[in-house]
């Protein structure tokens, strides 16, 4: 279903306070599971790097430092 922004938000102007809120509350899930998406994503990302790192060269290179 394709909708545009305008068109929910004449949607939205039809509907009661109270379903508003959960509308309003939906969102703020649908953002914060992005964020999650994103961070794990971020955290994946650097863990595969990390991994170059950890080797027996570099190691003694930083116990140095």
């Amino acid at each position: 279903m394709s909708m545009n922004r305008e068109e929910l938000k004449r949607m939205i102007d039809r509907i009661t306070e109270q379903e508003a809120a959960e509308v309003l509350d939906f969102i703020g899930y649908l953002n914060m599971k992005r964020e999650r998406e994103a961070l794990m994503n971020l955290e994946q990302a650097s863990m595969t790097s990390m991994d170059f790192w950890d080797n027996p060269v570099d190691d003694e290179v930083w116990n140095d430092v």
